[in-house]
């Protein structure tokens, strides 16, 4: 693995970690697409540091459990603010 991939998920996932971000906003605050930051965590965060990506997995767990009270709020706002 290149330098620059190991850094780059080393980066994303204290970022995760530390912040509780979902995919979607680390993706976004990196500047590379879900696809990718999804990939290095899974994936590539799994042979630098294991318990890294345990602590990751745990944050990304609470997120999807915790996104359909999100797409909820966020609908609520929409029609509150076409009001």
């Amino acid at each position: 693995m290149k330098d620059y991939i190991e850094e780059r998920v080393l980066e994303l996932a204290h970022y995760i970690v530390e912040t509780g971000a979902t995919v979607r906003s680390a993706a976004a605050k990196f500047r590379v697409s879900k696809s990718t930051v999804h990939k290095d965590i899974t994936e590539r965060l799994q042979e630098i540091n294991s318990s890294l990506a345990a602590e990751v997995k745990e944050v990304l767990e609470n997120n999807k459990a915790e996104r359909h009270i999100r797409g909820g709020l966020a609908t609520k706002e929409k029609y509150l603010y076409k009001k």
